[in-house]
């Protein structure tokens, strides 16, 4: 998430309430892209309507279907893509650089993690330790955070 805490949690609940729509119509998880599509295009209607844009934030959407991860970013705009690692918030163009550079579809939970927190240690103001910063994992089991006992690095103090 990137920008506003209200419009952040605005757009949060409007996808927690497309994807309980969707399940309780279909009995199943709504496919991540769709989802993405669906929460995209509601910022889009607000835009159309009135031209504005009322939630100013940059929101992740991760998921997993069809036998693959899905990440989607989705705009303020209304925009929305799909990539493979992304980055947001302060310096985002900095992180998206940095994984870019680092990223393969091999990399293992405990490579991607350390990737990760080394993406973070870019621009991160201030001691990063475990405890200030959440790394989220999704597979097929699902998403999780992992706990800040988890959360293991040489970078970290």
């Amino acid at each position: 998430m990137g920008g506003s805490g209200p419009g952040y949690r605005a757009r949060e609940h409007r996808a927690w309430k497309l994807a309980q729509q969707y399940y309780l119509i279909y009995r199943e998880p709504s496919p991540t892209a769709q989802l993405g599509q669906r929460v995209a295009f509601v910022i889009q209607e607000y835009i159309h309507s009135g031209d504005v844009c009322p939630f100013g934030v940059s929101l992740r959407i991760c998921g997993w279907n069809e036998g693959r991860p899905y990440l989607l970013r989705s705009d303020p705009s209304g925009a929305y893509f799909a990539e493979k690692a992304t980055a947001v918030g302060k310096n985002y163009v900095n992180g998206k650089t940095f994984l870019k550079k680092r990223h393969n579809e091999d990399l293992g939970l405990k490579n991607a993690t350390h990737t990760a927190i080394l993406t973070l240690k870019e621009s991160f103001e201030g001691q990063m330790t475990e405890d200030n910063i959440e790394i989220g994992i999704c597979n097929e089991g699902g998403f999780r955070t992992l706990p800040s006992t988890e959360v293991k690095d040489p970078w970290l103090p």
